[in-house]
């Protein structure tokens, strides 16, 4: 009884905050970007909290614990790199444009139909995000309120995040960031002292971790597929997640460029460190509970705090959990609902003022909610199956234009085109058809690249034909 108020006083307190900073939102540009006003310490925790949800806490850590390093490439590897990245060679350039969308910085590089085709295929992958954070927060609502079931939680998880996320956006989004990274690290660095001290501390904890889980590389060196199959699983999220629109929108709502590249480059830094955390608490739970990583291995971790944690540990368990899970589903909604609302919809009005296209990306969130709550109510949905492919399309269709666009005047539109088509068509080919231990995001990487350079040679005879004809 007594978690169960503290997590409920927990989250209602997290919404009337939300719902107080709503006040700031005056135009499109503070319900979108937070006014481009974030100083260093909250631009850095909206970047840390860009991934930092169920699948950090609960979905690596079980893997780290199956299998170690190996099989955790992707996340947390592939996520710090991304915003590294992103930081040193991405943000500055697209800050200086002062677009308000991923979406909006394609149009103007090249035209309304690549926009709309790379805003279309971003938004796809985030249905399934938000819904595994919607039933991820389900669970944990159902879990320490049992007489809650679990349709009737996944529901009020839903209203709790899309109603201060419809009303505050990113002020809202990047306000409870600043606040949760703060739980999320006491609460779980306090569980990670409490589970050394019951296997008698990190010496034990590392002499009884087989030597193969702090492998980070393939182990054969000789081996091109397992170095293409590691380099893959590094870049799906690494180079994937760059065009997304949550990592452009909470990098843009800094108050400087500098901001913004420094904020994504230490968070880079400061989320692989805090994911560590779950990881070895993950990996002590392996040790004292054999039969639960044999048998069920996601409940590793909730196994060990129900058992060998205080109340207090466990509040504080819950309280990071839940600060996960609604910090990534906040932004992980408000950015699928500004792509919609500005790149799709918003074309068909020739003049529209700003307090109606504020209304039509707060519409959009409602509508991405609901879709994400019909996958988070099937009775199939899992939370590692619901992301599994998220940043697949993004790898695939949308970083190479996005990266040769900044960084190549001759890039065009017909390129960037030929780019997509080849990129989703080998990777889609490559999954179905070809039997082969390469995966097919690689591939499909490899064609938007050859895409985009072809394409570009051809478009630019295209551009002189046009000139001369006129």
């Amino acid at each position: 009884m007594i978690l169960a108020i503290s997590v409920i006083t927990y989250v209602l307190v997290m919404v009337l905050i939300g719902l107080y900073v709503s006040r700031k939102v005056k135009s499109t540009g503070d319900y979108v970007l937070a006014g481009r006003s974030l100083p260093f310490y909250m631009a850095l925790a909206t970047v840390f909290a860009t991934w930092f949800g169920s699948e950090s806490i609960l979905g690596a850590s079980t893997k780290f614990a199956e299998g170690g390093f190996g099989n955790v490439i992707e996340d947390p590897f592939g996520a710090a790199l991304c915003l590294i990245i992103a930081g040193l060679f991405f943000n500055r350039k697209l800050y200086n444009l002062s677009f308000l969308t991923i979406g909006d910085y394609f149009k103007n590089r090249y035209n309304t139909i690549i926009a709309v085709i790379l805003s279309t295929a971003i938004i796809i992958s985030y249905f399934g995000w938000v819904a595994a954070q919607f039933l991820a927060l389900g669970l944990v609502l159902s879990t320490v309120i049992p007489a809650l079931s679990l349709p009737l939680a996944i529901l009020f998880a839903a209203a709790i995040v899309t109603a201060y996320t419809f009303f505050g956006g990113m002020y809202s989004v990047a306000t409870l960031d600043t606040i949760q990274a703060v739980v999320i690290i006491a609460g779980l660095g306090t569980i990670f002292v409490y589970a050394l001290s019951k296997i008698g501390g990190v010496d034990v904890f590392i002499a009884q971790t087989p030597p193969e889980f702090w492998r980070v590389i393939p182990e054969s060196s000789q081996s091109l597929t397992e170095w293409i199959i590691f380099i893959t699983a590094l870049m799906t999220i690494g180079f994937g997640s760059i065009p997304q629109q949550d990592v452009y929108q909470r990098a843009m709502s800094a108050k400087s460029a500098s901001i913004s590249v420094w904020a994504s480059v230490i968070g880079g830094l400061l989320y692989f460190s805090v994911v560590l955390i779950p990881l070895f608490i993950a990996g002590i739970a392996r040790i004292l509970y054999p039969d639960v990583l044999a048998d069920n291995p996601q409940n590793l971790i909730l196994t060990l705090v129900g058992d060998h944690t205080p109340m207090f540990v466990q509040i504080l368990f819950f309280g990071a959990l839940v600060s996960a899970i609604i910090s990534t589903a906040s932004g992980a909604l408000l950015a699928p609902g500004t792509l919609l609302a500005e790149n799709i919809i918003k074309p068909f009005f020739n003049e529209i003022g700003d307090k109606f296209r504020l209304l039509i990306i707060r519409c959009a969130v409602i509508l991405v909610a609901f879709g994400g709550i019909i996958l988070a109510l099937k009775e199939d949905a899992r939370i590692y199956e619901l992301v599994s492919s998220a940043y697949s399309v993004t790898l695939v269709a949308g970083f190479i234009p996005l990266a040769v666009g900044l960084y190549s005047k001759r890039a065009n539109s017909f390129g960037a085109l030929v780019s997509i088509i080849s990129g989703i068509s080998v990777w889609q080919y490559w999954e179905h058809v070809v039997v082969s231990d390469i995966p097919g995001t690689f591939m499909g990487f490899a064609a938007s690249g050859i895409g985009m350079v072809i394409g570009t040679f051809i478009g630019s005879f295209i551009q002189r034909e046009e000139k001369v004809m006129v």
